[in-house]
Formats: C-alpha cells, sequence, structure tokens
C-alpha cells in the first residue's frame, strides 16, 4: 500500500472520528429541542374532540386554526434563516423557544373560534424559523455526505414527540377539572414549560461554529471549516446558482421542494385528525390509549429515520432510488388509510410513516448540494416555506371534507394525487452536481 493511500485512510478515518464527535455533542440537544417543538405544535391534535365539546368549535374551523399556523410559519422562515446565518444559531434558536414557549401555554385562554385562530398564527410566527435554521445550522458542521443522515436523526425527534406525545397528553386531559381548569387547558399549559427552560441550556451550551466549540481543537475546528468550504466552492461551480432567483431555475431543487410539499401534506393531515378518528370508532377508549395507537405510525417514522436512511444515503444513486421507492411507499400507505378500516388504516399510514423521515431529510440536503452561504440558507428556507404550507393545506381540507362527508380521512385523497405526482418528479432528481456540470461541460463541447 503507499504512502498516499494511507495517509487519505487515515484522514477520512480522522473525518470520521470528527463526524462521530459531533454527532454526539450537538444532535442529543438538537432533536430534544425539535421533541418539545413539535409536541407544542401538534398537541392540539388530542385536544380536539375536547375543545368542540368545551369551546363548540367545528371540525371545519379546527382544521383552519391547526392550518394557519403554518401559513404564519410560513412567511416568516426566509427572513427568519436569513436572521440566524447572520446573529448565529445560539442566540436565534435560544429566541425562538422562549417565545414559542410562552405563546404555547397561552394556547390555555382560548375561548372561541377566533381567539383560536389568533393563538395558532401567533404560535406559527414565534416558531417561523426553527426547523429551516437547524437545517441550516447543520450545514456548518457536515459535509454532504453526512447531511441526509444528520437531518435523518434530526427527525426522530418529530417521532419521539409523537411517540410519547399521544401517551402524555392523554394523561394531561385526564387532568380535566382540576383547579377550575379543562384537562386541555393542563396539557397546554404543562407541555409549554420545558421549551421556555431549555431555551437557557440553548444559550449556553449550543457553539455557532465550530471554532466555538470548546470540545473540538483549533486544528479540527480549522479542518472542518476548510473542507466544507471547498465543498461549497465546489457546488457552486457545478451548479451555477449563485442567486436566490437562480434558485427557481434549479430543476432539481424545485422538484425537491415539490416532493417535500406533498409529503408534508400527507404527515401533518394524518397528525392531526389520526386520533380522533381512533377515538370516533371505539368510544371507550381512555385518552392515554387513543393516543397510543396514534402514535404507531411515528414509531415507524422513527425507525425509518434512524435504520433506513444511513443505509440509503451512501452515494447518489442509492439516495435517488430511496426517494422514489419512498413516495411510492407513501403513496400507497397512504391510499390503504383512505379505503380500509381504523385497523387497517393504521397499518398502512404506519408503511408510510416508515418512509416520512426517510424521504425528507433527503430531500433537506439536496439545496447543499447545489447552493452555499447565503443562497443556500434562502433555498432551505423555501423549501420548508413551500413545504409548511402543506400543513396548512392538508388540515384545512381535511376539516372542510370531514364536514362536507362525514368521513375524517376523505381528504386524504389530496395526499394520494399529490404523492403520485411526488413519485414522477423524484425520477428527474439530479442528485449528483459533478455529473451534472459534465453533462453541461458535454453538451457545450458538442455545441462548439
Amino acid at each position: 500500500m503507499s504512502t498516499t493511500s494511507v495517509r487519505g485512510q487515515q484522514a477520512r478515518s480522522d473525518v470520521a472520528g470528527i463526524n462521530r464527535r459531533i454527532m454526539w455533542r450537538l444532535m442529543p440537544l438538537l432533536m430534544l429541542i425539535y421533541v418539545i417543538s413539535f409536541l407544542d405544535r401538534t398537541n392540539i391534535g388530542m385536544a380536539k374532540d375536547r375543545m368542540e365539546i368545551d369551546l363548540g368549535i367545528s371540525a371545519a374551523a379546527y382544521g383552519l386554526g391547526a392550518g394557519l399556523f403554518f401559513l404564519a410559519y410560513a412567511a416568516l422562515e426566509i427572513p427568519s434563516n436569513m436572521m440566524m446565518h447572520r446573529i448565529g444559531a445560539r442566540a436565534w434558536i435560544g429566541r425562538i423557544m422562549i417565545t414559542w414557549g410562552v405563546i404555547s401555554g397561552l394556547m390555555a385562554i382560548v375561548w372561541n373560534e377566533a381567539s383560536f385562530y389568533v393563538m395558532r398564527i401567533l404560535l406559527g410566527a414565534a416558531e417561523a424559523g426553527l426547523f429551516p435554521g437547524v437545517m441550516l445550522y447543520l450545514t456548518y458542521w457536515f459535509g454532504r455526505d453526512m447531511r441526509a443522515r444528520a437531518n435523518g436523526y434530526f427527525l426522530i425527534g418529530a417521532c419521539i414527540a409523537s411517540v410519547i406525545g399521544g401517551p402524555v397528553g392523554g394523561l394531561l386531559l385526564q387532568m380535566d377539572g382540576l383547579g377550575g381548569l379543562h384537562g386541555w387547558q393542563w396539557m397546554f399549559i404543562i407541555e409549554a414549560i420545558p421549551a421556555v427552560l431549555l431555551s437557557f441550556v440553548v444559550f449556553f451550551k449550543l457553539p455557532n461554529r465550530p471554532h466555538n466549540a470548546k470540545w473540538l481543537s483549533k486544528a479540527e475546528a480549522d479542518e472542518i471549516v476548510s473542507r466544507l468550504e471547498r465543498e461549497a466552492a465546489e457546488t457552486v461551480e457545478a451548479s451555477g446558482t449563485r442567486s436566490f432567483l437562480g434558485i427557481f431555475k434549479d430543476r432539481t431543487v424545485m422538484f425537491a421542494i415539490y416532493i417535500n410539499f406533498a409529503h408534508q401534506i400527507s404527515l401533518y393531515s394524518v397528525t392531526y385528525f389520526l386520533p380522533s378518528v381512533i377515538a370516533k370508532s371505539n368510544g371507550s377508549l381512555p385518552p392515554w390509549l387513543v393516543g397510543s395507537f396514534a402514535a404507531i405510525p411515528w414509531l415507524f417514522g422513527g425507525i425509518g429515520a434512524a435504520l433506513i436512511t444511513p443505509r440509503v444515503t451512501r452515494n447518489a444513486r442509492s439516495t435517488k432510488l430511496a426517494v422514489v421507492v419512498g413516495v411510492l411507499a407513501m403513496t400507497v400507505g397512504t391510499t390503504i388509510g383512505v379505503l380500509a378500516g381504523p385497523v387497517l388504516a393504521i397499518v398502512g399510514l404506519s408503511l408510510a410513516g416508515l418512509f416520512w423521515f426517510v424521504v425528507q431529510p433527503i430531500m433537506f440536503s439536496v439545496p447543499s448540494t447545489r447552493l452555499s452561504g447565503v443562497t443556500l440558507a434562502s433555498g432551505l428556507a423555501l423549501m420548508n416555506t413551500v413545504g409548511i404550507t402543506g400543513g396548512f393545506v392538508g388540515p384545512t381540507v381535511m376539516g372542510f371534507t370531514e364536514q362536507a362527508t362525514g368521513n375524517t380521512f376523505a381528504g386524504l385523497w389530496l395526499s394520494v394525487v399529490l404523492l403520485v405526482i411526488a413519485a414522477l418528479a423524484a425520477f428527474f432528481l439530479e442528485l449528483d452536481p459533478a455529473k451534472k456540470a459534465a453533462k453541461d461541460a458535454g453538451i457545450t463541447a458538442s455545441v462548439r
């Protein structure tokens, strides 16, 4: 074995070791942040039926209120990511957590449909930028070969929140009448407290960049920064996308944005309505057990993120195949959810859930293979802005179709149609920018 190959292996081993250390130092805190965030944004799924009884909120109004969160969130994502890129993750993510924690707790004072709408809008505005901010933050630490894996681990936080959120929310709902408050009021108050407390941990413990991490030597931080700068330069050179407007001309990025949009409509439609479907199919189930059954698709989502995503993102070809297979599986699973009874619906939605967090982390790794710097910050925010509007469209359509047809899952047909189109779009993804550059060079040469 030559000296050069030995040095190459040693360098790869050093990078792998640094990546493992970064994972262990950053991901537990980031995952915990997302657990609390997702819990606070989706706990109204457990409160739906009680709020309908106690406040007279209709299914359509509930769906609209659930969706308004995402419109406010989407409207502020791009400026939020620009701000985080400018002032740093520690201060900005900490600020997000305090404001969303306070407003999430204030959901307990909702008294009618109008106040429900207002509080959901405020909650969306408060939390705006968290997800794309973390996606951007991870690009400060990991190369393109590790980003989909890191994104997937972060998204496990949503699965954990949904697995524990149902049973915990159900138990909190049983505090009904304690201190003169409804159970759903106690749920909003108690589940908001961790966000405020954890914000102080973020302020003091989350390093903005590698050179701010006390657990990295200066040489290690220098190596990370120089390696990522080289990748960024190669990325821009290969893709040719250097401005915000240029993002709209990049076919692969636009296809990735659409696939994520269809994904989000499917995911949030299920999130907000599955507990109600389970409860109505068997009115004798206690709330904590309803929440436990509703968590099953999310359990499979965590399995997919932890076990499938790291194994299918080793190269561009396997990653693309994983997206195609994943979207098709989501389509089949959602179709079963529409057509089957409650038990088989959970089986079908579990199949879809298995690939929820295989497809999404890959989509959020696409912009970092084609954009850099401020353009990357804008591109990630744009992807989540469009995707998060799916969180408005899905629940809103579900609410109106339930009220019109009496079938809670009728609105999932929209998800099925959009996922079929997403599966077709997945075939046209170009996940290797170097390959695109080679094709472009070949075309230019042939023209000359």
